[in-house]
């Protein structure tokens, strides 16, 4: 299995570091997971091809599964170490590019792709109602 994010009970996950065991009950999604029954794209996977950000493909799986999520706990008020406060917010929390690249700093992309990736990610949030 490659070193890649995934989703365990819609939190992120190191799937490296899972051990079956903290998995038994958890609801597990992958890459492949995130797109509809009927084959269409999540909206982060569209946006990552739109953005063209992308380039080798290794580290886009776990890119967009840790987007996801992100995007999540951000709209569930979860602060990072870039918010104005560090306790949690009533509503959801902004994210500017700061809060991106904070949010996604634990994701790692040899292909040096940031820009890209960021800006799909913005597009998505922007998206978001």
């Amino acid at each position: 299995m490659l070193v890649d994010t995934g989703l365990a009970g819609g939190r992120r996950v190191n799937s490296c570091l899972l051990l079956a065991v903290m998995a038994h009950d958890a609801e597990i999604t992958t890459i492949e997971g995130l797109a509809s029954p009927a084959g269409e794209l999540h909206p982060l996977q569209a946006a990552f091809v739109e953005r063209d950000a992308l380039q080798c493909g290794y580290c886009t799986p776990g890119q967009i599964c840790s987007a996801a999520a992100m995007l999540a706990e951000a709209a569930a008020g979860w602060p990072s170490a870039a918010s104005a406060s560090l306790s949690p917010q009533a509503g959801p929390a902004r994210l500017d590019a700061a809060e991106i690249r904070e949010r996604m700093s634990g994701n790692l992309c040899r292909c040096g792709a940031y820009v890209n990736i960021l800006a799909a990610i913005a597009d998505v949030y922007q998206e978001t109602p």
